[in-house]
């Protein structure tokens, strides 16, 4: 091991822990088609919502989810959306016809998370016209059952095909810019210190590989790299393919995928 290897190591070290606290995220577990973490609904609320959401999907493959959390763990509600619904892999595979109705009451924040296979169909304008329209209004006057009902009825709306009946009961929006999920520059840049020490240490590896004729001590080859995750991506969610089933209920996930469509807003 070199002695610039050797000097670098505890940085590398300091530097994947604090890039692993900053993205590491926590899920409420997918116990079904309305996950009230949040605990701001009622039992009847709840129901009834389940069914209209799994009539949707019934008819027309859709899966949306409602959730409601008890806190967005110091992140933005558009990174949170977008891991949350990879995470439970909301959506059939493929076709990735997913979406999310996220509400963080503690921040005030509310999210319509578009899976990218809807991002046509439920488009960034039509999501924030419910958001500001339908649901914040309802939210101002503390009623959460009521502004979650009427913002799932919306977007169940859309989904079922009847966007034009949608467009007609609700004020015309201009259409605002596709936005991906928030950068989190704290992880950018330790992850790109953390490339630039590591090509440091290749290159003088390779330097001493050469000066030595390229023959290593005890056959040891470059020096041990750790892989790092991309920003906004998480450590703490386990294997990719969690299916995200609930404990009883028989509803999961369908393998979808998500790309920050949608839109936000808060009260």
């Amino acid at each position: 091991m070199s002695r610039l290897f050797r000097l670098a190591l505890p940085f590398l070290a300091i530097s994947l822990a604090l890039v692993s606290a900053a993205l590491a995220l926590t899920f409420p577990a997918l116990s079904g088609r309305v996950v009230d973490d949040a605990n701001i609904l009622d039992a009847a609320t709840r129901s009834a919502l389940t069914q209209k959401l799994e009539a949707l999907q019934q008819r027309t493959g859709t899966q949306l989810v409602v959730v409601t959390l008890k806190s967005l763990q110091g992140t933005s509600i558009e990174n949170y959306g977008v891991e949350l619904g990879r995470t439970w892999h909301i959506g059939e595979k493929g076709t990735n016809n997913g979406a999310l109705l996220i509400v963080a009451p503690n921040e005030r924040k509310v999210r319509i998370e578009v899976g990218y296979g809807l991002e046509g169909t439920l488009t960034d304008a039509q999501t924030k016209v419910i958001i500001e329209t339908v649901i914040i209004p309802r939210f101002r006057a503390n009623d959460y059952p009521g502004g979650i009902t009427a913002g799932a009825n919306n977007i169940i709306q859309v989904l079922s095909g009847d966007a034009e009946l949608f467009k007609q009961q609700t004020p015309v929006k201009p259409a605002v810019a596709h936005k991906q999920p928030a950068t989190n520059w704290f992880a950018t840049f330790f992850v790109l210190l953390w490339f630039i020490v590591a090509g440091l240490i290749v290159l003088n590896a390779l330097r001493q590989n050469r000066m030595s004729g390229g023959r290593r001590p005890g056959g040891a080859g470059l020096p041990w790299i750790v892989p790092i995750p991309g920003p906004g991506r998480d450590w703490s969610s386990g294997s990719s393919d969690w299916s995200g089933g609930s404990s009883g209920g028989g509803f999961s996930g369908g393998g979808g995928d998500f790309g920050g469509g949608g839109s936000s807003g808060s009260w």
